[in-house]
Formats: C-alpha cells, sequence, structure tokens
C-alpha cells in the first residue's frame, strides 16, 4: 500500500483509513467485532505500516460511478421559479422609476407565460396514464 512503512501519519490519514474501514464494514466484509478491532487499531496507528496491516486481507476500493443526472433537475430547470421571483422586483423598480402601474401587469403576464406549458403537460400526462390504466384493464380482461 505504502513504500515507507514508518513513516509518520497525521489525523487525516487515520479519517481516511476509518471511512475506508466503514465502507468494507457497510459492504459486509467485516462483523462488528472485526471492525471494533480494526478500528481500534487505526486509532491507535502512528504510521503507516500499522494503517497497512488493518487492509491487509480486504480487497482495493474499487472506483464507483456517480449515477447519471436525472434529466430536468439542477439549476437550469429551475429557471421559471428563479425569472418569477425576480419579476415582482423588476416590476417594482420599473414602477418608481416611470410612475407607472402598468408593469405589475408584468406579474402575472410571465406566471401564464412560464408556468401555462406546464400545466399543458400535467394534463398529458394524466391523460396518458388514464389511457395507459384502461389498456391495463382491457389486457387483464383477455
Amino acid at each position: 500500500m505504502s513504500d515507507v512503512p514508518e513513516i509518520r501519519i497525521g489525523t487525516a490519514e487515520r479519517e481516511h483509513a476509518m471511512q475506508r474501514l466503514s465502507e468494507h464494514f457497510a459492504a459486509g466484509r467485516l462483523s462488528v467485532a472485526e471492525f471494533d478491532e480494526r478500528s481500534a487499531v487505526v486509532v491507535a496507528a502512528m504510521t503507516r505500516g500499522q494503517l497497512d496491516t488493518v487492509f491487509v486481507d480486504l480487497p482495493e476500493p474499487v472506483a464507483v460511478a456517480a449515477p447519471p443526472a436525472e434529466s430536468g433537475t439542477g439549476f437550469m430547470a429551475e429557471w421559471p421559479e428563479r425569472v418569477m421571483a425576480v419579476i415582482p422586483i423588476v416590476a417594482v423598480i420599473l414602477f418608481f422609476v416611470t410612475n407607472s402601474w402598468l408593469w405589475f401587469l408584468a406579474i402575472p403576464l410571465m406566471g401564464a407565460l412560464l408556468y401555462g406549458s406546464r400545466h399543458d403537460r400535467h394534463q398529458d400526462r394524466s391523460h396518458d396514464r388514464r389511457r395507459d390504466r384502461r389498456r391495463d384493464r382491457r389486457e387483464d380482461r383477455d
């Protein structure tokens, strides 16, 4: 694991070793008693060689691929909400700058523009679910 086992270690190395040990325990490779014993060795370890003895019979960690991000999540998925939060502030500023109350009409207008199509999509999904349920019922009868 390490080139020079006599090198002294610090808190960061011990914490990393405890994290690795916890991962092995969570994977079911260690019993509670083994985990306790090895944890005590990690806490008391002063050199890399002492840490190495804890992991001698355990496999090296395997890099786990991150799950693919869901489409529709993240910053850009929330842009209508972010724009809608700014619209009333902009309307108030424009009201004071131009002395026209008509800017307040931008609030419901932007709401309709940003969220109007979402309602349609929700209805489409509801319609699709009803159609699927009807098809499933027909298949169950047959």
